[in-house]
C-alpha cells in the first residue's frame, strides 16, 4: 500500500480535453475514466471524483483488513466495504472539533465473511480505522500546487 515516488515522477496523471468532464487517468500501467453523472453536465463515462476518493478508501481499507487477517491467520473469506459521502452541518456532529458550517462526511460499512469469532470482527474494524488512506483522510492534508507552463 505504499504510494511514493521518485522525485519528479508523477503517480498519477489526469488529463482533459477541455470540451467536457470526462477524464483519462494514468496510474502506474493503469488507464480509466472519470467523468461527472449526466445530471451534473457530464457523460457519466466513469466514476466521479467522489466516487474515485471512496474507492480508495475502500481499497484501503479491505487491503488493510485482509493483510492484518491473513498475518493473524484468521478465517475471514471475504470483506466487502461499503461508502458513501456527504455534507453535514457541524452543529449536528458529536464527535467533531470544527462547529460551524459544512462538513465532509463519509459512511462506511464493513461487511466481514467468515468463521471469525466477536473478538476477532471487533479487531477487524478497530484495524481498519489505521489503513493508511483512512489516516490520511482525518489527518491535516497540505497539498502543493505548481504551474508546470505558462
Amino acid at each position: 500500500m505504499m504510494s511514493t515516488g521518485t522525485a519528479g515522477e508523477p503517480l498519477v496523471t489526469v488529463e482533459g480535453d477541455g470540451s467536457s468532464f470526462a477524464q483519462r487517468i494514468t496510474a502506474g500501467a493503469h488507464e480509466f475514466i472519470a467523468d461527472e453523472p449526466v445530471a451534473a453536465g457530464g457523460g457519466d463515462a466513469g466514476p466521479d471524483p467522489y466516487q474515485l476518493l471512496l474507492a480508495a478508501l475502500g481499497a484501503c481499507t479491505s487491503m488493510t483488513i485482509t493483510m492484518y487477517a491473513r498475518r493473524k491467520q484468521w478465517p475471514l473469506t471475504h470483506v466487502r466495504v461499503q461508502l458513501s459521502h456527504s455534507k453535514v452541518w457541524a452543529q449536528d456532529c458529536a464527535h467533531c472539533d470544527t462547529r460551524e458550517g459544512r462538513l465532509d462526511r463519509i459512511d462506511r460499512k464493513i461487511d466481514l465473511e467468515g468463521a471469525l469469532s466477536y473478538d476477532q470482527r471487533k479487531r477487524l474494524v478497530e484495524i481498519a480505522e489505521k489503513c493508511p488512506v483512512h489516516r490520511t483522510l482525518s489527518s491535516e492534508i497540505h497539498i502543493v500546487t505548481h504551474l508546470m507552463k505558462t
